[in-house]
């Protein structure tokens, strides 16, 4: 999967991340094409509470090990 992200709180403004089939993941600033639709999120993450909304997968709550502060729009695409 691709997520291609818009926001505050991550390394750079506009990011592109892609998930391997093997786990491996790799990060890049800007958009990488092609944009393939899969669905829309938003990522509110406060401290160590995550809050996601995901126009195919819905509302989770999420705890993580660690503090941070993002507000993330992202598009997930297929790779």
């Amino acid at each position: 999967m691709k997520y291609i992200e818009f926001g505050i709180g991550n390394k750079w403004l506009v990011r592109t991340e892609i998930e391997y089939d093997d786990g491996t993941e790799t990060e890049q600033r800007g958009i990488v094409q092609p944009i393939h639709f899969e669905s829309v999120y938003m990522r509110c993450w406060v401290r160590k509470t995550c809050f996601i909304i995901d126009t195919k997968e819905g509302f989770k709550k999420m705890k993580k090990n660690r503090n941070e502060f993002k507000f993330i729009f992202g598009i997930v695409s297929r790779r």
